[in-house]
């Protein structure tokens, strides 16, 4: 259905990822920005959590070897399908022969592309993500590279109807489209951040927090002012999850990502909130993030309005008819 012309950065295939592992030393893996991969699944009438194709940065180029329906959802690649523009968040019918093109990011990092029906990638341990450090899981747990082919799943026969409608799009949340210098980003104080000093949690709070060209699928890391921890307080490693922010000798924090490992023994001055973590994996290098304190409570209600949205896109596909 799909084969690879050119390969870009890192670009590999991606569902919601594994959960019910870590005691394993498994991690989740999965796509960085699951709110893109959601909608753009949605938008080809697939569950929010099959599997499609997860692009960093760019240039890169693919051929259909079959009819289909495809989206892209996420970062603003510049894609043209046979040289004509194709605008993220929009659902289309591709024919065998056509040729996409994704070049350089003008916004954001990462897109995703779904096609109807969901990449065919075998599952390992509930998933199809692509566990890069591992390897294994996606296509031979490997990124996807220049003559690669694969397939896609048979579309569900309830959304039979949105495969042969006309081009559509929906309007995203409005946080994609925010070009601000600097992002927010909210974080619930974690569970040692009682081992900072007043002084380093003003810091924490209150500093712009630059992303280095250091960061991976494991974990972004940020370069500012030095945190520094009160002496004596040394940890025996523990459990770690996506969102944790880390703490290393060297003061500079890591948030963990997707495929970060599953325990560690740094503090964990806090925890990016779930609903953040797509704003955080579209940040370019080099730009800037500050930390915004909330609580469980909000980190909560924004999950809930997430979920809320995903229902409208979902509920609105049922209401499309087939083109004339």
């Amino acid at each position: 259905m799909i084969k690879i012309l050119r390969a870009g950065r890192i670009n590999s295939i991606q569902d919601m990822g594994r959960s019910g592992f870590r005691h394993l030393g498994i991690c989740q893996s999965g796509a960085l920005d699951r709110t893109a991969l959601a909608i753009a699944n949605l938008l080809v009438g697939n569950p929010s959590d099959a599997a499609a194709i997860e692009f960093t940065l760019g240039p890169c180029e693919l051929a259909f070897t079959a009819d289909g329906r495809i989206a892209l959802g996420g970062a603003d690649f510049a894609a043209t399908l046979d040289h004509k523009p194709l605008p993220s968040w929009w659902s289309v019918r591709v024919r065998a022969g056509q040729i996409l093109r994704l070049n350089a990011a003008r916004h954001g990092m990462r897109a995703y592309l779904a096609i109807a029906g969901g990449i065919d990638a075998a599952p390992q341990l509930g998933s199809r993500a692509t566990d890069l450090q591992a390897g294994f899981g996606g296509h031979g747990g490997c990124a996807l590279k220049e003559g690669d082919s694969l397939t896609a799943g048979a579309p569900d026969d309830p959304t039979a109807a949105l495969h042969g409608a006309a081009s559509f799009g929906i309007r995203p949340p409005s946080w994609y489209e925010d070009d601000a210098e600097t992002l927010a980003i909210r974080v619930i104080p974690g569970p040692e951040y009682e081992l900072f000093t007043q002084a380093t949690q003003k810091t924490f709070w209150n500093s712009n927090w630059t992303l280095t060209p250091q960061s991976n699928r494991m974990g972004f890391r940020l370069s500012g002012p030095e945190l520094k921890i009160k002496k004596g307080s040394d940890l025996l490693s523990h459990g770690v999850l996506p969102g944790v922010i880390q703490v290393p000798p060297a003061g500079q924090p890591i948030v963990l990502m997707a495929d970060a490992q599953t325990t560690g023994g740094y503090p964990k001055i806090g925890v990016v909130i779930s609903a953040d973590l797509a704003r955080l994996a579209q940040l370019r290098f080099n730009r800037t993030i500050q930390f915004v304190e909330c609580d469980a409570a909000q980190a909560r209600e924004e999950l809930r309005r997430d979920a809320s949205y995903l229902q409208q896109i979902e509920t609105a596909m049922h209401w499309l008819r087939p083109a004339k």
